[in-house]
């Protein structure tokens, strides 16, 4: 049976880069997006990969997303944790709003995708589930407490669930990127990211194929015995 993978945030910056990488492998991918139909439409056309909209924070949204997938394609048996958000401002400052904006896409949407695909899974004894968090998930960040606090979450997340589904020939893992070459970091200010890249010992910024050779990796059948892990891929910025 054709094993069916799901990239939420799948057609831009890390989540493009893992959606082309685990096509490439063979494997039928759909990819998440929740904005920007253009570019979806554009990523699709190019790479022959379907772009389905839905937004991830959702519940109901995301069961119905699954379903219509699943009975398009087939069971979902491969889950990448992708999509993500920042509403960075200092806690003080900080509005309800922008702290359930990313609590919902970055940490909910977890919970409403894995427990929509987990059933099947469990039934057929094989899923790859793996989670993209981040280094200031692993650190902190002067104004990410929203953020921080969700990429931190989880990691305690995905080791659980392996706890709990490792006996079904399920993984749960965690890659945790630190600052990559992709549109959000090149958003900040040229000062500051030369800054932060100072503060790298690779001094440089990572590429989205690096995280992405990774995931490949980890949905492999080579893999199947790393679970509950978590992997940080950060140029040596954060080393536990």
């Amino acid at each position: 049976m054709d094993k069916i993978a799901l990239v939420t945030g799948g057609t831009r910056g890390i989540g493009e880069a893992i959606s082309k990488k685990i096509s490439s492998s063979g494997i039928k991918v759909v990819a998440n997006y929740s904005s920007n139909d253009e570019a979806a439409n554009k990523f699709s056309e190019k790479n022959g990969i379907d772009a389905v909209k839905f937004d991830v924070g959702d519940y109901d949204q995301c069961s119905k997303a699954i379903k219509e997938i699943e009975a398009k394609h087939g069971n979902i048996s491969i889950l990448i944790n992708n999509a993500g958000i920042t509403r960075d401002a200092a806690l003080h400052k900080m509005t309800l709003q922008q702290w359930n904006e990313v609590i919902n896409t970055n940490l909910n949407s977890a919970f409403n995708l894995v427990s929509s695909v987990i059933g099947n899974m469990r039934d057929s004894g094989f899923g790859r589930i793996v989670h993209i968090s981040s280094v200031n998930g692993q650190k902190g960040q002067f104004g990410q407490t929203n953020y921080a606090a969700t990429k931190s979450a989880l990691l305690g997340f995905s080791k659980s669930l392996a706890l709990e589904v490792a006996s079904k020939g399920i993984t749960s893992n965690v890659v945790a990127p630190g600052y990559i070459n992709t549109e959000m970091v090149a958003a900040i200010r040229e000062d500051i990211l030369k800054s932060i890249v100072d503060t790298i010992p690779s001094k440089r910024l990572g590429e989205s194929d690096e995280i992405a050779d990774l995931v490949n990796f980890l949905i492999t059948e080579q893999a199947a015995y790393i679970n509950g892990a978590t992997f940080s891929i950060n140029g040596g910025l954060r080393m536990d």
